[in-house]
């Protein structure tokens, strides 16, 4: 069981990504991984983006802001 956690959350083919926001006139980097480019990217857009805005509007809005940069830092084929 334990194996089977640490390969699900750690392990296997992960993709890690840094992605930067700029929004409000600030810009955030975070990193983050998951199953794809795609779902890594995605999440570390949102972690970003929770330092960045304040409440809902803000938050859908900077969600939709393009990254002002994006970093494949593994997990890339």
């Amino acid at each position: 069981f334990l194996f089977l956690l640490y390969y699900l959350t750690m392990g296997g083919n992960r993709k890690r990504v840094e992605v930067c926001m700029a929004f409000g006139g600030r810009t955030e980097c975070r990193t983050a991984s998951g199953a794809s480019v795609e779902e890594a990217q995605r999440t570390a857009v949102q972690n970003a983006c929770a330092m960045l805005a304040s409440g809902m509007t803000d938050s859908i809005a900077c969600d939709r802001t393009p990254p002002a940069q994006v970093r494949i830092l593994s997990g890339a084929e």
